[in-house]
């Protein structure tokens, strides 16, 4: 059977089936917290969900209580399969580059799928929420959506060797990745409403069967493992090693200014990825509470909005790479994230929350533009390590991220709900302030252009 090494098909599948059930859990929990504080069954209709808005009413202040309790789970849920996460990522994406890139694709699917059918078990069965923990932790031990992503960009960045080409490529999937969580973000409100929590996690779960099948029988892997198979077996002490000494060497032997500019755009990375995951992960529950009380399809027309966020950041990328430096990229593209969020801090009518994307229309930019940065300054053997480095960044920053603002949101939803969407716009600064560094330091984009080929014809030279 021959394969292919078309690798989207498969972060298509994964992103839809993900994002489908991704808003589902937060309103599972919301809405079984909402029925536990209240003894009675979540109300719902056709336009908003039922929310108290009288500030004197007790149900005001019960209201203000579930919104609290839902951020807390949600906060203890992200924490409890993080650690198991972020040691899967790092080891799977790190030893990508000796034993193949498929690993960090399949595992993480498999999680996912073990994920959705407990899920199934606990909606069908009306069990406690406490199981949500255990199954959190265990499907953490498959990997985590950073994982699935290292593999997916270190694949790509395989197969990709001119340079604008896998600016491009990179900008392709974080545009699959926001389409599709837009359009089945959209999706699951009718899903919801049409079939109800378990007939949606049994569609995500057979999405997630098809994707494993087709890694597993269709993909080819762009690292040829068959030389490592003929090796003689390691101990799990010397693969743990090797997996390490790829990432210490990939800093130990670089040159000084190379290792300098990998720190600088990974803590740019991982700062900006803290703002922008801390603050877009409170929409659902900010959407949920008074006055904007949305129901389930609101919120999926809310998620779908970022389609368009998605469109428009990845075009902005295509066009911005013919006429501006790479940083140039990062720095709009943060500007347009503080735009929105402080836009959101005030919204407070349906009109308002979804005009919010317009300012964001090109937030997403710094994302995949900072991830080819990152590739260009490496070396080819060295992808899965700055890629296992990313990956886990991912893991660290977003959990920190989420428990960070839940626990904020949670303090301050009483008085002023917007302000961690204020924090958040604040917190870019620190992005803008290294980037602004660099540039200071005349460390621009063609410093990232020059490293590589140097190094290249160093080893060149050695070798002959």
């Amino acid at each position: 059977m021959r394969k292919v090494l078309c690798v989207e098909p498969v972060i298509f599948i994964y992103i839809f089936a993900s994002s489908l059930t991704s808003p589902l859990v937060q309103q599972f929990i919301y809405r079984r917290l909402w029925e536990e504080e209240y003894n009675s069954t979540f109300v719902s209709d056709s336009n908003v969900t039922y929310c108290e808005q009288n500030k004197s009413s007790p149900a005001y202040i019960k209201q203000k209580e579930v919104q609290e309790k839902a951020s807390i789970f949600n906060m203890q849920l992200d924490l409890t399969g993080a650690v198991p996460s972020l040691i899967v990522a790092f080891v799977i994406v790190a030893n990508g580059d000796r034993q193949g890139r498929k690993r960090s694709l399949v595992l993480p699917s498999m999680g996912a799928l073990v994920a959705d059918i407990c899920f199934i078990v606990i909606s069908y069965f009306s069990l406690t929420l406490s199981i949500l923990f255990a199954v959190a932790f265990i499907t953490g031990l498959f990997g985590s959506m950073a994982t699935f992503l290292g593999g997916g960009f270190a694949f790509i960045a395989d197969v990709c060797h001119d340079e604008k080409q896998k600016t491009t490529r990179i900008a392709v999937v974080d545009l699959i990745f926001g389409v599709v969580s837009g359009l089945a973000g959209l999706s699951s409100g009718y899903f919801l409403r049409g079939i109800g929590f378990t007939w949606t996690f049994l569609t995500a779960s057979l999405l997630h069967v098809v994707n494993i099948i087709y890694i597993i029988f269709f993909l080819e892997d762009t690292v040829g493992v068959s030389e490592f198979q003929h090796q003689t077996p390691l101990s799990c002490k010397e693969r743990l090693r090797e997996t390490f000494s790829g990432v210490y060497m990939l800093f130990k032997t670089a040159p000084y200014k190379k290792r300098i500019l990998i720190i600088v755009l990974l803590f740019t990375f991982m700062t900006y990825l803290f703002t922008m995951f801390g603050g877009s992960s409170l929409f659902t529950l900010y959407e949920l509470d008074e006055p904007l009380c949305w129901n389930e399809v609101y919120i999926g027309y809310g998620a779908a909005a970022f389609t368009s966020v998605s469109l428009t950041s990845f075009l902005g990328v295509y066009l911005f790479s013919k006429c501006l430096k790479d940083i140039y990229i990062v720095f709009i593209g943060i500007f347009s994230y503080i735009g929105g969020m402080i836009m959101a801090a005030f919204a407070k009518t349906t009109l308002l929350m979804f005009l919010v994307r317009v300012p964001s229309l090109l937030c997403f930019m710094p994302i995949p533009v900072l991830r080819s940065m990152l590739s260009k300054v490496v070396l080819a053997g060295e992808q899965g390590a700055v890629f296992a480095c990313i990956a886990c960044l991912e893991v660290v920053t977003g959990t920190i991220s989420l428990s960070v603002f839940n626990i904020l949101y949670a303090a301050t939803v009483a008085w002023f709900s917007g302000f961690s969407f204020l924090l958040s716009a604040g917190l870019c600064l620190i992005p803008l302030a290294t980037l602004c560094w660099l540039l200071c330091t005349s460390w621009n984009g063609e410093d990232l252009a020059l490293l590589v080929p140097e190094e290249v014809s160093s080893i060149e030279s050695t070798d002959s």
